[in-house]
């Protein structure tokens, strides 16, 4: 799960200044926060329900295991041959995306391997230590499933390859953030902020201020460090404290290499920036994966295949390693013993 602390100064209407109106919910599997800035209470609660009511749906039909969900229609269909299905335009699109994204990362991000994040059991609300099947990983692993097995013409679809499993839970919110942004600049909302469990994505400002938003440290119950976040940006980062679990001693998250079929084990967190684009959230949420999954020799040419810029990852032994461009940025709270420019 992707967490980054949201930070900013009430410091409103004893000095006259406009409101800011902050709702909570909780969509995805994690907690949502909408802060508007600058709109009276009403056209502010107006806008906010009407984008919870659209991640409710999309968290419905997008949902990896609840059987009554598009997307786990398709996957029987899937699994049961290559009969093309009929699927909403919406799902092809994102489809489609997702298969471009996969290929930049060459495999790296892969929302086909649905059964082994099953087999790790990262697909239910509580995350308790399974019994290790390496045998049944292997065979998961051997059977290759890929972004690129699935066929879509139009609205239909189909799977070349019986094993694929689709899983879009490392795309699905920063896809809800992109959603989110257009609808708000649609209704007229000159400054807001929307922050789906850390993926972050910015309107405007904050009174006189850039929006500030913080890193969360990945050991520790606080940020370890800040940067603001100017109007259109996004941030977003993979981390391996909170969907997780221990067993033997071992921390096993939820972050699946698709190369060994095994969690990750050699990165605590990484974060990114985002510069403005149309598919700015969907990158916050999907480029922080090929970087994570990736050796320490080999981080900078992920982020540059996914067209990253800033980045920062926290290894294994808590050592930061940060692309001079996030350098620039970054206001450190408790500034790290040990810090690698990449």
């Amino acid at each position: 799960m992707r967490f980054l602390v949201l930070l900013f100064v009430l410091i409103l209407s004893a000095c006259g200044k406009e409101p800011l109106v902050q709702t909570k919910s909780y969509v995805f599997g994690t907690l949502v926060d909408i802060s508007i800035y600058g709109e009276t209470e009403d056209k502010a609660h107006e806008v906010t329900s009407h984008i919870l009511q659209d991640f409710q749906r999309l968290h419905h039909q997008y949902h990896a295991w609840q059987s009554d969900s598009e997307l786990s229609k398709l996957n029987q269909t899937f699994a049961n041959g290559k009969r093309p299905v009929e699927i909403s335009p919406e799902l092809a699109q994102m489809l489609m995306q997702a298969q471009v994204l996969s290929k930049k990362s060459q495999g790296l991000f892969n929302p086909a391997i649905g059964s082994l994040i099953g087999a790790w059991g990262f697909q239910r609300d509580e995350f308790t230590p399974i019994e290790i099947n390496d045998l049944a990983i292997q065979k998961l692993v051997q059977s290759n499933p890929q972004m690129s097995d699935i066929v879509i013409k139009g609205n239909t679809a189909f799977s070349k390859n019986p094993a694929v499993k689709l899983d879009l839970g490392g795309y699905a919110k920063g896809y809800a953030l992109d959603l989110a942004l257009v609808e708000l600049q649609k209704k007229g909302v000159k400054n807001a902020l929307v922050n789906i469990g850390g993926n972050i994505i910015a309107l405007g400002q904050h009174g006189d201020k850039p929006w500030r938003v913080g890193i969360q440290h990945p050991r520790q119950p606080k940020p370890m460090a800040t940067l603001d976040l100017p109007s259109g940006w996004a941030i977003g980062t993979s981390g391996d404290y909170q969907r997780y679990f221990e067993k033997d001693g071992k921390r096993y998250c939820h972050i699946i290499d698709p190369r060994s079929g095994y969690p990750a084990q050699s990165t605590q967190a990484v974060t990114v920036l985002i510069p403005p684009s149309p598919q700015a959230g969907v990158l916050s949420d999907v480029a922080s994966k090929p970087i994570f999954l990736s050796t320490p020799d080999q981080r900078a040419n992920a982020a540059k295949a996914m067209g990253v810029e800033h980045y920062l990852v926290v290894d294994a032994e808590g050592q930061v390693m940060l692309s001079a461009s996030m350098n620039q940025r970054i206001h450190w709270l408790a500034k790290p013993a040990t810090i690698v420019m990449q």
